[in-house]
């Protein structure tokens, strides 16, 4: 289990009295020359300590600790990144430096950063077409606006989308647990899952886009009224290939149901708006060989998953474990890796339908443009 002093999510945070948080908190904001008037976490996050945080200045900030598989220069791309939108237009938080100049402070519990925060509000998952076609447009938008910028990032991001690295390491975990006793289960799981990738052409290389890395619906933030703000949660952000990130969008905002429950869907009508709201901004950017792509990309997404859950079911692994509700994590982990695989099969039967929303929508855009 993880070290409750590290906090690793706002869950925990939550269990802090307010004392304990200040005194937590105190030595960090310090470094920034600031104090804080009242701080609360922010739920929503699996992996980093988030707090709201309003200063005794009157500032309205994030104060946040990150995952200890971040490194500090993933704060190097978060900063030249939301400059540039900034500087394009578009709202984006503002990173905060210390004292001395520094992007985060490394404290004995781990590495903090400080930044503005952003008037809006996330979802854990869709609810209505009009909010997927909101969740399209403000993805659309961040992609069309850093469309031509191809300045290195300081921090190259190890790939995180490797369908066949994460199948090779199910297949490891199922050598090294032969008397688990999800073995039988998961190995069944394995198999589904080799043939379904088998079956499924390479995405397309590149170009390589500015992405976020890590789109899930609860990384978008709205306004009141329905409308897309921007993304935040920008640990992820990298050049990399565009059908993995629309892959990852779709499969959590197109999945009605938490990524644990019992049943799983793919819905039709949320894509059709998220793709519609997407291709407001993609028909200026997007490939033919992108748009091919995409649906056949949302299925391997969900195939890695199911097999990243799968071994982690073997490994009895994974931050997120929800002990009031499963026994363990390896419980935990195979209803996730069952939910991705539900919502796979889902959507490999309304393929043929989900393809002809893709080349709809393109086409209309296209001409639209």
């Amino acid at each position: 289990m993880y070290n409750r002093g590290l906090l690793p999510n706002a869950a925990l945070a939550m269990s802090l009295a307010p004392d304990a948080l200040a005194a937590l908190t105190a030595p960090v904001l310090a470094r920034y020359g600031r104090s804080a008037r009242s701080l609360s976490p922010l739920s929503g996050g699996l992996i980093n300590l988030t707090l709201a945080l309003d200063s005794d200045a009157g500032e309205a900030l994030v104060l946040q600790r990150l995952h200890p598989s971040f490194e500090a220069a993933v704060n190097d791309n978060f900063d030249l990144v939301t400059g540039e939108l900034r500087g394009r237009g578009e709202l984006a938080p503002r990173l905060l430096r210390t004292l001395d100049g520094a992007r985060s402070v490394s404290a004995a519990d781990g590495l903090w950063r400080l930044q503005t925060r952003i008037d809006g509000h996330s979802r854990d998952q869709l609810g209505s077409p009009a909010e997927a076609h909101a969740a399209g447009e403000l993805l659309g938008r961040f992609h069309a606006t850093l469309a031509d910028w191809t300045t290195p990032l300081p921090y190259r991001r190890p790939a995180v989308h490797e369908p066949a690295r994460h199948l090779t390491a199910l297949g490891a975990a199922i050598e090294a647990h032969p008397a688990h006793r999800h073995q039988v289960a998961v190995r069944a799981l394995a198999l589904e899952i080799a043939t379904s990738l088998s079956a499924l052409p390479p995405w397309p290389a590149a170009p390589l886009r500015l992405v976020h890395g890590d789109p899930k619906i609860s990384n978008l933030l709205f306004d009141d009224r329905g409308r897309g703000l921007c993304l935040v949660d920008l640990d992820t952000l990298a050049h990399g290939p565009l059908v993995p990130e629309l892959g990852d969008a779709f499969r959590s905002w197109c999945n009605p149901g938490p990524e644990d429950a019992a049943e799983a869907t793919f819905a039709l009508p949320l894509f059709a708006a998220a793709l519609e709201g997407y291709a407001t901004h993609a028909r200026a950017f997007i490939t033919a060989e992108e748009q091919a792509a995409m649906v056949d990309g949302v299925l391997a997404i969900y195939l890695e998953l199911a097999a990243r859950f799968a071994a982690d079911a073997l490994n009895e692994a994974y931050f997120g474990w929800s002990p009031v509700r499963f026994a363990s994590r390896g419980d935990h982990n195979l209803a996730r890796a069952r939910n991705q695989l539900a919502a796979a099969r889902d959507l490999a039967r309304q393929r043929a339908a989900a393809g002809a929303l893709v080349a709809g929508q393109f086409s209309r855009a296209a001409l639209a443009g």
